[in-house]
């Protein structure tokens, strides 16, 4: 807040208050995608989803089989920090497991 003299003269001020408002920006949004591929096991995509997205069996199975049947599915939307940790998590899990599943993200 700012107060400002008006310039009434003497014994005679008033003060107008102005208030700035910090705009503030809703962060851009990213979705998770798991890739389609012809070698990594169905179960283990379930896992994946399960122990990185923190989705029900149910759930998981769902994505899961729109990836098998689509060729790509989303796993969750973040924020970009968020984003780039799951693929990395999913990433690395993937490969310490000898599996070839891609995950990306995309900007919502």
């Amino acid at each position: 807040m700012q107060a400002q003299d008006s310039g009434n003269g003497p014994g005679r001020s008033t003060a107008v208050i102005t208030r700035t408002r910090a705009k503030t920006k809703k962060p851009n949004l990213y979705r998770v995608l798991i890739l389609n591929d012809d070698y990594t096991p169905m179960d283990f995509v379930v896992h994946i989803l399960e122990r990185f997205f923190q989705k029900d069996q149910e759930a998981a199975t769902r994505i899961m089989l729109h990836v098998h049947n689509h060729g790509v599915g989303e796993c969750g939307v973040y924020t970009f920090e968020v984003a780039e940790t799951k693929v990395s998590q999913v990433m690395d899990f993937a490969r310490q497991h000898q599996h070839p599943l891609q995950c990306v993200m995309e900007k919502k």
